[in-house]
């Protein structure tokens, strides 16, 4: 069942890759450099993934929704496990497993979709048969 506009799935998107950006000093572990660097190079891949992706956030629109839910599930899934995977769960964990849970379920729950696509589209050059 997905209950995510678009719209709000947008603003997520560039809350996501900001906060993301800024977790390593918010949460107080910019000194734990593999943690620290996960961190920013997935909000940065958010934020350009989010601007290229065709919807209601996006300015070049190159990327399909589909696939940015697609990419949005990947990176959920690789953030949640950076901290195992690069060895600095000992550390910190919260803020990677935490984004990367909201990204996997923002990736998963997102109206593919626009409203406006689901009416019926009127070709205005043809002219009605006489």
């Amino acid at each position: 069942m997905r209950f995510i506009s678009r719209k709000f799935h947008a603003v997520l998107d560039y809350v996501a890759g900001i906060l993301l950006i800024a977790s390593p000093w918010l949460f107080n572990f910019a000194d734990i450099e593999s943690a620290k660097w996960v961190a920013i190079a997935v909000g940065i891949l958010v934020l350009g993934l989010s601007f290229m992706t065709d919807y209601e956030g996006g300015g070049k629109k190159a990327i399909s929704m589909s696939g940015h839910l697609t990419m949005d599930v990947i990176m959920g899934i690789f953030l949640a496990a950076s901290p195992w995977l690069f060895n600095f769960d000992e550390f910190v964990y919260l803020p990677h497993l935490i984004i990367g849970i909201m990204e996997i379920g923002a990736g998963l729950f997102t109206v593919k979709t626009s409203q406006h696509s689901h009416g019926h589209h009127v070709d205005r050059n043809i002219s009605p048969a006489h």
